[in-house]
């Protein structure tokens, strides 16, 4: 009886030490690897183009993300998945496991920053937009008029600069190659150069996204027609390259002779006078059928269209009636 006691008592004995070793390991591997992380606060990390995930799994000590790079690895070698890690800058939050930041680095699921560009934004704002963006890097030129597609773009921390306005320019010049083959028989432009500067004007002159193709239209009409197109803002834009002149035009600027006035010259001008947005520039590919030649404000945020001069001027005269009405000068 006694040896047989003793015998129950060392398996006993062995079968609590397993337990107890086998729980070590569980509180272990819970600790280092599916449990709770050691951050408190959200912590930024970045990895840069082709870091491996041991530099991964030292930035990730020293944010504080991780209790030790060494049992990081071991971890995510034995346990996680053989994807490699992603580059970009990642926001890890409070007490994350080790095993979900490594399948955060793997997913690519960085943190999205943007930069908007409006519609009918000049080149030289846009310029100043990104350069402004503090978490971009290096110098950029100031665009050409015209060659930037107005959206938002996502970026990432350190990115270039010259990177993001790319993307920009490279999704206008993927716009315009697809609108240009849907352009109508009734398109007064010939190029796609021209088409850029025709929907500038139009991006400019009205913000009413249902008047855009009748605006259009009455600018292709005066072109065929040889009329000129008189569209104040290529008054304004030799004098401050699309930024907002703060007072009215002067006469003298009206009588201005350049390459940009279109009060001065027949035709389109040199070139855009600002990045117009995609309805423009369909909306010259296919302008509206009218034989409208002028238009003016309504009061209201539009426009009044008239196909002679005798109608335009009385509309003229009750938008400035209107004016007189509402107190304006």
């Amino acid at each position: 009886m006694a040896k047989r006691s003793s015998a129950g008592r060392g398996i006993g004995c062995l079968l609590i030490v397993a337990l107890l070793v086998a729980g070590l390991g569980w509180l272990y591997l819970y600790r280092n690897w599916t449990g709770p992380g050691p951050a408190e606060a959200p912590t930024t990390l970045v990895v840069p183009q082709g870091s491996t995930l041991a530099a991964a799994a030292r930035e990730l000590e020293r944010v504080g993300a991780v209790r030790s790079t060494t049992g990081f690895l071991r971890f995510a070698r034995r346990f996680g998945s053989n994807e490699p890690i992603k580059a970009g800058e990642y926001e890890v939050s409070p007490d994350i496991s080790a095993r979900e930041i490594l399948a955060l680095l793997q997913s690519g699921r960085t943190v999205q920053r943007l930069v908007t560009i409006p519609e009918g934004m000049p080149s030289i704002l846009v310029f100043e937009r990104i350069a402004r963006e503090k978490l971009l890097t290096g110098k950029l030129p100031v665009p050409a008029e015209g060659s930037v597609l107005p959206g938002t773009y996502s970026f990432q921390r350190g990115e270039p600069r010259k990177a993001v306005l790319k993307r920009m320019q490279d999704a206008m010049t993927h716009t315009l190659d697809q609108l240009w083959m849907t352009r109508k028989a009734n398109t007064a432009v010939n190029s796609k150069a021209e088409a850029m500067t025709l929907a500038a004007i139009v991006e400019k002159e009205t913000s009413v996204p249902q008047e855009r193709a009748m605006v259009a239209g009455v600018y292709s009409n005066r072109l065929r027609t040889g009329m000129r197109l008189q569209a104040d803002p290529t008054i304004i834009y030799p004098m401050t390259h699309g930024k907002p002149l703060g007072r009215r035009i002067k006469l003298s600027e009206v009588r201005a002779r350049n390459d940009y006035n279109t009060y001065a010259m027949t035709g389109l001008p040199k070139g855009p006078i600002t990045n117009p947005g995609k309805d423009s520039i369909a909306a010259v590919l296919a302008p509206a059928n009218t034989d409208a030649l002028y238009f003016v404000a309504d009061g209201k945020g539009g426009h009044v269209f008239a196909s002679n001069l005798a109608d335009h001027n009385a509309n003229v005269q009750r938008y400035y009636r209107l004016r007189k009405a509402q107190g304006a000068r």
